[in-house]
């Protein structure tokens, strides 16, 4: 049914974008750019509250520096990632990454604290541009409540963009909540190809760019010596060898979140399945992948010493190491994320574990109305991947899958085989580059990459 969806808005998604595109490059005083041009630098507020935010933002940081004619300034909350490309975060992201419905009760008066600093920063620094990067929660509420502030201030206000749609196609009547966006979003950055066109047909600014996680491939294009182009070629060999890793041992990488709340939670069920999983691999070595989120790191080094096989850790940061270590790998065990993705551009077979507080969970199963958690089951309308969610994420049940999975060369023929196809339905159209390359007389050099897309049609955008 998704995947029909895709394609039904195909066409149109096209047409859609070459109107927008003609309007972007219409010459106009009303343009994001020309409105800073009077005050001789482009301002972005940009706020980001988790982990993979941060590396999205950062992307989207680095190359609107690149594509502004004019200096570049940047206010808000952020990241590491985001640090390096300018950013002096208001506070730390940690402090807003909170996930789930009863997990956020004991957190809710820190979040309206952050959240009026947040606008009270934003009305001083004055932006051109908004940008809030996925994180819905406090993304949407910041955006409604300096819509508001600046309509009582009678200020002309900055333009709004959201990087991310929500996930209005998993839920029961996700569809006709976009409407209401409509009111302190004027534009959304789409990273599912059929979002725009549902977005657009809900009254609500929208272009598909592409997924960003296809930029892990363009940032490492220069290790990539695979024949499949959309595979990222770890040095699985060197990995071994810097970690003494001997010969015959079954690797196993574990993704177990970004949040503190999912981490304690996903870790301490893959402990158990890993202690469940060396009985049938003697020779088990585990590899933990830790998110940059300060509070992570420090709780995965306490836990580690209690590990039942040998560990590394694979801190956050660099995508060179993750993909040398994904490369050593024979399978992987993830807590539902874009993981999942990365995955696939490793080419790594994977089982996708999910658990959560059991009113959360109770309120997902209610509300939700698709089969799957991971973006390539979701993509593919499949289950390409083992999924392991709520009651039924045991470790147990994730050491079955995963002695399956590392047993039988057909299953994980069958996750390699769709990861590409996978990849190819998150691309950028082509169309979109090659109009944008061939109509914009602005730049020097070719837009590339979703990130370098976003930026323009920021930068680019006319605000009424």
């Amino acid at each position: 049914m998704l995947l029909k969806a895709i394609w039904n808005v195909k066409s149109e998604k096209h047409r859609g974008f070459l109107r927008l595109l003609s309007r972007h490059l219409s010459v106009s005083s009303r343009t994001v750019i020309d409105k800073a041009t009077k005050d001789g630098e482009v301002r972005v507020f940009i706020v980001s509250g988790e982990v993979s935010g941060d590396t999205i933002a950062s992307r989207l940081m680095a190359s609107l520096k690149k594509l502004s004619p004019l200096p570049i300034r940047f206010s808000g909350v952020g990241g590491s990632l985001m640090a390096k490309q300018g950013l002096t975060s208001l506070f730390p992201i940690e402090d807003i990454s909170v996930m789930g419905i009863w997990e956020l009760l004991p957190h809710i008066n820190k979040l309206r604290a952050k959240l009026k600093d947040t606008i009270e920063a934003a009305l001083v620094f004055k932006p051109h541009v908004v940008v809030t990067v996925d994180n819905k929660g406090f993304s949407f509420r910041l955006l409604k409540k300096l819509r508001v502030r600046y309509n009582q201030l009678n200020l002309d206000g900055p333009v709004h963009f959201h990087y991310v749609a929500p996930s209005f196609w998993a839920w029961k009547g996700g569809e006709a909540r976009l409407k209401g966006l409509t009111e302190f979003v004027d534009h959304v950055l789409c990273i599912l190809p059929f979002e725009e066109g549902v977005c657009r047909a809900n009254g609500l600014g929208a272009t598909f760019v592409g997924h960003p996680i296809v930029e892990d491939v363009m940032e490492l294009k220069d290790r990539n010596t695979s024949p499949c182009k959309w595979k990222i070629e770890g040095k699985s060999e060197d990995f071994k060898e810097k970690n003494a890793i001997p010969a015959g041992a079954t690797v196993v990488s574990l993704l177990p979140g970004s949040r503190l709340q999912e981490v304690t939670r996903m870790l301490t069920i893959f402990r158990n399945t890993m202690d469940l999983l060396k009985e049938s691999f003697p020779e088990l070595v585990t590899v933990i992948h830790i998110a940059s989120n300060r509070h992570v790191e420090s709780y995965i080094d306490g836990v580690v010493s209690k590990w039942p096989v040998p560990a590394i850790l694979v801190p956050g940061g660099s995508h060179h190491l993750k993909y040398d270590a994904l490369s050593a790998s024979k399978v992987s065990l993830c807590t539902s994320g874009t993981v999942a993705v990365e995955m696939q551009l490793a080419q790594v077979p994977c089982v996708v574990a999910y658990r959560a507080h059991f009113l959360t969970e109770w309120f997902i199963r209610y509300k939700a109305k698709i089969c799957y958690v991971s973006l390539p089951n979701i993509l593919m309308d499949s289950a390409i991947i083992p999924e392991a969610l709520f009651h039924s994420c045991t470790h147990t049940k994730l050491a079955t899958l995963l002695t399956d999975l590392i047993n039988n060369d057909h299953l994980q023929e069958e996750q390699i085989a769709a990861a590409e196809k996978v990849i190819r339905l998150l691309l950028p159209p082509e169309e979109t580059m090659n109009n944008m390359g061939q109509q914009n007389l602005r730049l020097s050099f070719p837009i590339q990459s979703p990130s370098m897309l976003a930026a323009f049609l920021i930068l680019y955008h006319e605000k009424p």
